[in-house]
């Protein structure tokens, strides 16, 4: 057994999939099987249910991964050490920039100050990347909306950290700017642009849900299938509008405009997730300011 036998695993249990697994992994589906399957020879156990879509743990399975998540941490921590970062113990998380501003860069000050040898890796990640890497035990700590995790990352447990309400953003040229607050039944046939499904798989799905009760369904123009700096070039460019959450004010250019909704739309909380097993301490310290700062606000 070796490290890559406990990679291809992990990459498999923490996308249901074998066929995602190879996509991620840049394999052909039939190698990354035999490899499974080689480990499980090995072991003498069958850790994975196969379905004709789909694979799911068995018990030994659920085992197994928690603990192989665990040998692929300290090995990329071990692999760090020996770079040169000897005596600093890194915190990696992962976070959404939209859901967080206001937030993060306070805490980050004072997790600083508090734990001075601790080194933050801080990681801008969409909700498949989040998802990734959580799952394959990249992630020590993940705030992320609860609709990225409807599913569940898989040995993590969650705290909710505030809820934010959707807004709709704009050019400050668009007809709508003008209004102080954005009916929703303007939102009926108005050109949108959106977040596309291989890295935000639940944005499509939660804009319709959100506008259902109104008997609307958003029409999009374009979904942008990269960062928020490349849906905001859209904007400009067709003049059009999005559905995002409040937070993003904070990482807005300065053309774009925020506009609140009447009457409000349900609102998403965001939630903070550390591992369920052996979370490293200073990530608990870490995930407490975080939400101390959220509620003090």
């Amino acid at each position: 057994m070796d490290l890559r036998h406990l990679r291809y695993f992990v990459a498999v249990a923490s996308h249901g999939s074998f066929n995602r697994a190879a996509e991620i992994l840049h394999l052909t589906q039939p190698p990354l099987s035999r490899q499974v399957k080689d480990l499980e020879d090995e072991l003498g156990v069958t850790l994975l249910v196969r379905g004709s879509n789909s694979v799911k743990l068995t018990e030994a399975g659920e085992l197994f991964y928690e603990e192989a998540r665990e040998v692929l941490a300290r090995a990329d921590d071990a692999v760090r050490r020996v770079r040169g970062e000897t005596g600093k113990e890194i915190l990696r998380v992962g976070y959404s920039s939209s859901i967080t501003t206001g937030i993060i860069a306070t805490v980050l000050a004072k997790f600083q100050a508090a734990a001075p040898r601790v080194r933050i890796e801080l990681s801008d990640l969409s909700s498949r990347e989040i998802n990734e890497m959580a799952g394959e035990g990249r992630l020590d700590l993940v705030i992320t909306p609860r609709i990225s995790v409807a599913k569940g990352i898989p040995g993590f447990q969650w705290t909710e950290l505030h809820r934010w309400q959707p807004v709709l953003v704009l050019t400050a040229r668009h007809p709508l700017a003008k209004l102080k607050r954005i009916p929703v039944a303007r939102l009926d046939g108005l050109p949108l642009i959106g977040l596309a499904k291989d890295n935000s798989p639940e944005y499509v799905t939660s804009a319709r849900e959100l506008l259902k009760p109104f008997g609307i369904t958003p029409r999009f123009v374009s979904l942008v299938n990269d960062s928020f700096s490349t849906l905001f070039v859209e904007l400009e460019a067709q003049n059009a509008a999005a559905i995002l959450v409040e937070g993003i004010v904070g990482i807005l250019p300065q053309t774009l405009v925020v506009m609140p909704f009447t009457p409000k739309l349900a609102s998403f909380p965001v939630v903070i997730g550390l591992p369920v097993l052996r979370p490293k301490p200073h990530a608990e310290m870490f995930a407490r300011l975080m939400i101390e700062e959220a509620r003090s606000q």
